[in-house]
């Protein structure tokens, strides 16, 4: 794929406009684009770009953008589409011009670049304001090229066409730059993410966010795909009863009067816990009593928040999502729902090779017991997202458990997590060289391959591509653990040994497992490691055995299948 590249002039200066100039010539007409169109917006270069929208039926509508004049003519249920031909990348704002008889409208200073969509929960939706480095990048912000779009949360039963915006100056459903005045609520892991893309391709950058925190893989596939999942059924069943009860209940009406009576109970059993002495309970929570059409759900966010913008020409996705499915039992329709998200935005995006970078969870809490520690459901979730990384083409796998220094659920770090993501997007989407070669830039470090154990000490190697330089951080062996027989686990030592057969291998061993047959690495629920490549690209957890692993406030073993090793 062959991409050109424009750099951008000293003297370039844009100043962002926070809506559309519409020029209205007759109240009574209806053309409008949809929201994900604004002042400000980057199209995506090097494809054909699909610009849609609705006029009143019968009405011929003309765009006018770069050079390019296209026509369509609105159906019979007032929809339009037009495809602008390919275009090379460009900072010099333009004028995207839509018109019809009797109106128009203009979108002010559109660029053309690289757009990505940044998807997930609440570790891709953390603003640049939270992250560890923002007492100096938001000060340091300056790429008024870079523009990002934080979407409204929506979620929805039905699949929608449009997402709403509050208002022109709302800092959310608005195209806005990477400024300091304007990008304090842009994702911190897109904001690093579309800056290391801008520095090496040279070109315009938009990021779409479109992250909800506390969401689960099942909320952003499709309702058809979630319906073939086994494990989802009885979560497809609990939402169905939920909005049958709104419904039967006399939805809105009838949930107000439910609340106006558990707050009147609330209030008599609060006072006479008060004069009893005793902890007054809990006051009803409003949100408790609200449509579950619109709340969290099956298939909800993939309807409500991605389907109004799946028609934009995009290059590739970010997804950082996986903690709420290690809570519970949440994590058994992971192994299929994952893949599900990748191949329904595939689908959606109408690009079934569409690059789709996977970040793989970080861990939080506090180590516990080995058991707990080997059992936890983050290491489901890290293996589950490995696996769909190892057999699903155009992915990546991004590590960020080295990232978190506090057990934080949240962690603040956000700057290597987006940098590693623009490395695996630089290799393997714009096929980038490592600086002074014609060697593909490396992208991810060590990646396991096989183990062999004999005199008491496991033998693990590693795959090729990701392990030159293989080294312990510090020389410091933490976070590996072996097991015998018995599948009880220690704490093990290691070091890097060399073979002239297989190159550099990994040795571990513990005092306390005479015959260990089982090695594993930063598989915690809270994992520590410092095993990496010589560009200190960390190694991915991983583990010898298939043994079932037992998650604690959960029934059931997830057992490894040999097709996902």
């Amino acid at each position: 794929m062959q991409f050109t590249f424009f750099t951008r002039p000293v003297s370039f200066i844009i100043t962002l406009a926070v809506s559309a100039t519409w020029c209205i010539a007759a109240p009574t007409t209806d053309l409008r684009l949809p929201h994900i169109f604004g002042n400000g917006m980057v199209l995506q270069q090097g494809k054909p770009v699909t610009v849609w929208g609705w006029a009143k039926p019968a009405a011929e509508v003309t765009i006018e953008f770069a050079g390019q004049t296209k026509s369509a003519t609105a159906t019979t249920e007032a929809k339009w589409t037009v495809q602008l031909d390919a275009m090379n990348a460009s900072f010099t704002p333009g004028n995207l011009v839509v018109r019809t008889a009797e109106q128009k409208l203009t979108l002010d200073n559109v660029l053309i670049g690289e757009v990505w969509v940044c998807g997930g929960q609440s570790n891709m939706e953390r603003t640049l304001s939270s992250s560890l480095d923002a007492d100096i990048d938001l000060t340091a912000a300056d790429y008024p090229a870079i523009r990002f779009i934080r979407l409204p949360k929506v979620a929805n039963s039905e699949a929608q066409d449009d997402f709403p915006v509050e208002n022109a100056n709302s800092p959310t459903g608005n195209w806005r730059a990477a400024t300091t005045e304007q990008v304090a609520n842009c994702t911190s892991v897109g904001y690093y993410f579309a800056r290391r893309l801008q520095w090496n391709l040279k070109v315009p950058v938009g990021i779409i966010d479109n992250s909800w925190g506390g969401t689960l893989a099942q909320h952003w596939c499709n309702k058809k795909s979630l319906a073939g999942i086994a494990e989802m059924r009885g979560d497809i069943a609990t939402f169905e009863n939920k909005c049958k009860e709104w419904n039967d209940g006399g939805r809105e009406e009838g949930a107000q009067k439910r609340l106006a009576a558990d707050v009147a109970q609330w209030e008599k059993d609060s006072a006479a816990a008060i004069a009893k002495g005793a902890r007054a309970p809990g006051r009803p929570n409003p949100d408790s009593y609200t449509d579950p059409a619109l709340g969290h759900q099956p298939g909800g966010m993939f309807n409500g928040s991605l389907a109004p913008f799946t028609k934009l020409t995009i290059r590739g996705a970010l997804f950082y999502q996986g903690e709420n499915n290690a809570f519970g039992e949440a994590w058994k329709p992971y192994r299929n729902t994952l893949p599900a998200v990748i191949s329904d935005w595939r689908s959606a995006f109408g690009d079934p090779t569409l690059p789709f970078g996977i970040i793989q969870i970080a861990g939080w809490s506090t180590r516990r017991t080995m058991e707990y520690d080997m059992n936890h459901h983050c290491n489901i979730v890290r293996e589950v997202q490995f696996d769909v990384w190892q057999n699903t083409p155009n992915t990546g796998l991004i590590v960020s458990f080295d990232a978190n220094s506090d057990g934080n659920i949240h962690p603040a770090n956000k700057q290597p997590v987006g940098e590693r993501s623009a490395r695996w997007a630089l290799s393997e989407v714009y096929a980038a060289k490592s600086a002074g070669s014609n060697e593909p830039l490396p992208w991810h470090g060590p990646v396991y391959d096989a183990t062999e154990f004999a005199n008491g000490q496991a033998i693990v190697t590693f795959k090729k591509v990701g392990s030159q330089g293989l080294h312990l951080d510090k020389d410091t062996d933490l976070g590996f653990v072996v097991a015998g027989e018995d599948k009880v686990f220690h704490n093990a030592h290691a070091r890097i040994a060399q073979s002239k057969e297989k190159g550099e291998q990994l040795i571990v061993w513990s005092e306390n497992v005479t015959h260990p047959v089982a090695v594993r690495y930063a598989s915690s629920n809270l994992p520590v490691g410092g095993l990496m490549n010589h560009r200190e690209l960390p190694a991915f957890p991983f583990r010898s055995d298939n043994w079932p692993i037992t998650p604690h406030q959960s029934t059931g073993s997830y057992v490894r299948t040999k097709e996902s090793k």
